[in-house]
């Protein structure tokens, strides 16, 4: 073998472990406790959740990212409210969204310990607390925004409410409802 066989040999070798240890050591799988951190302070900023929302949405409660009162009055879309009507509702939906911020910002702390499994069993019975605080709250609003609407407004809300009920017990069957499988016939 000559010596500028060795000598390219020598360099490919060379070469090769060179580029063979920087990969392993890109293969580095340790998390630092700094990364973990950032990723909480990520996610604190988006909000909590993996979809961007809150407790608040199944309570009634739109997220203030996502159109704040307009959101809430989606739900009486369709009754042709007086101007009156919509303001007198836009006034309770604030004073409700006003007064119970400090229950739903200290839900959202708790239902972040609970997600990250370091609730105590105190802070498990607040959050208990806190859901029916906001359930009553919940519905005084309610009682408060049928109180605003006529008669014929209510009736037609109440149809709209049956046709969404069915409408969501008809998508639970669908996706409980076992699929039959594909075959080619």
């Amino acid at each position: 073998m000559s010596f500028k066989h060795k000598l390219i040999s020598a360099f490919t070798l060379t070469l090769a472990i060179v580029s063979f240890s920087t990969f392993a050591a890109a293969q580095d799988t340790n998390v630092k406790p700094e990364d973990s951190m950032q990723k909480q302070e990520r996610r604190e900023r988006r909000g909590f959740g993996k979809r961007g929302g809150g407790f608040g949405k199944r309570d009634g409660m739109a997220g203030e990212k996502r159109g704040g009162d307009k959101a809430m009055m989606r739900g009486l879309r369709g009754l042709n409210l007086t101007d009156a009507q919509k303001e007198q509702t836009r006034g309770i939906y604030e004073k409700h969204k006003t007064s119970t911020q400090t229950q739903r910002e200290e839900m959202r702390g708790l239902a972040m310990k609970k997600r990250d499994g370091i609730i105590t069993t105190e802070e498990k019975a607040r959050m208990k607390d806190l859901k029916a605080q906001m359930r009553i709250s919940s519905e005084q609003v309610n009682k408060e925004v049928l109180a605003v609407l006529t008669s014929e407004q209510r009736v037609q809300l109440d149809q709209m409410k049956d046709e969404m009920r069915k409408k969501r017990e008809k998508r639970r069957q669908n996706r409980q409802a076992p699929t039959a499988p594909v075959t080619d016939n």
